[in-house]
């Protein structure tokens, strides 16, 4: 496996799983990942809460930890990169209004590179209208949000990924073990 360049889009309240596993699982195969978040610099940290699953009709919120991000928003090019990574939480909500993120996700997208997005982070992606034609797994709730990008929702259970050619997603941080796989996977062709 050759070592890649990965850029994570992420912002306050990230859900704490879905950015320091992927972040700290592709370190330690051998990748860079540089952590990024708007009119923020390398250095700064970003709030993050846990999403958990008690059985109520949603998932339940609590504080997570700070995530030290190690790269300047600023300072980024995409085109550096060979790989992007969407963490999921709320931050995607929020960030999908920022158009140099946008234009960021787009990049990927246009470069045919491979992407990796979770849980929310779907809600980015059909922001930055991209999922046209392709099929994408999210937050069950991103549902509508998915389709209306042009998207086919993969329904899938809580601990499956689905590969789209160079996009892996998947519903929520219990399918880590399958995203991560498969975004590997994706990395090394």
């Amino acid at each position: 496996m050759s070592s890649k360049r990965i850029l994570m889009i992420t912002g306050d309240f990230t859900e704490d799983y879905e950015t320091m596993v992927p972040f700290q699982a592709l370190m330690a195969v051998g990748h860079q990942v540089d952590a990024i978040c708007p009119d923020k610099k390398a250095g700064d940290s970003v709030a993050t809460a846990i999403h958990d699953f008690e059985g109520d009709q949603t998932y339940t919120e609590k504080p997570g930890h700070r995530f030290a991000l190690n790269a300047t928003f600023a300072d980024i090019d995409p085109a550096d990169y060979d790989a992007l990574v969407v963490p999921g939480g709320r931050a995607p909500e929020y960030l999908r209004l920022n158009k140099q993120v946008l234009t960021m996700v787009q990049h990927f997208f246009e470069a045919d590179k491979p992407v990796a997005a979770i849980c929310h982070g779907a809600q980015l992606l059909a922001a930055a209208k991209v999922l046209d034609g392709r099929q994408c797994s999210a937050y069950p709730a991103c549902q509508p949000e998915v389709e209306l990008a042009g998207g086919r929702f993969a329904n899938l259970e809580v601990t499956d990924a689905v590969t789209d050619g160079n996009l892996v997603t998947a519903p929520a941080w219990p399918a880590h073990p399958a995203w991560l796989a498969q975004f590997m996977a994706v990395l090394d062709r």
